[in-house]
């Protein structure tokens, strides 16, 4: 047997030709007309517009727990503490006045909205001037 007379096992299959006809018709499994229809267009993605008219902003934006911090203003203080309590972040989450951020617990500032009429001792908070003054002015100290 000689190489040229080799030949294959199975015959050659033929090259479907769609849209020319036979079980697929004239329009290829495409419909009638219409952008869906057309050749090398694809449709875009709904998404992609959404996130296109977005505000492009530069850099690598994530939420910082060590740059937040959690507001709590003088009167919230009033209603819900007792004379001579101690306010820190910790007392703040027991009683509901702040939550914890992603596990840990937030940085506090006291902000002077409303009016002091108990002692309070005030831990491990950050406090703007007039807070820090109206707690004084009530008899309580900021450590």
């Amino acid at each position: 047997m000689q190489l040229h007379e080799l030949k294959p096992k199975h015959k050659n299959r033929a090259k479907k030709r769609v849209g020319r006809g036979g079980a697929h018709g004239t329009y290829s499994g495409h419909g009638m007309k219409g952008q869906k229809s057309r050749a090398g267009r694809k449709m875009e993605p709904i998404i992609r517009s959404l996130i296109k008219r977005y505000p492009k902003l530069k850099g690598y934006r994530s939420f910082a727990i060590d740059n937040y911090f959690a507001v709590v203003n003088l009167e919230v203080l009033e209603k819900t503490s007792k004379d001579g309590e101690t306010i820190n972040p910790e007392n703040l989450i027991k009683k509901g006045l702040i939550s914890k951020m992603k596990g840990r617990t937030p940085k506090v500032k006291i902000l002077g909205t409303g009016k002091l009429t108990k002692k309070l001792v005030v831990e491990n908070c950050k406090t703007s001037k007039t807070a820090k003054e109206a707690v004084e002015k009530a008899g309580g100290s900021i450590k």
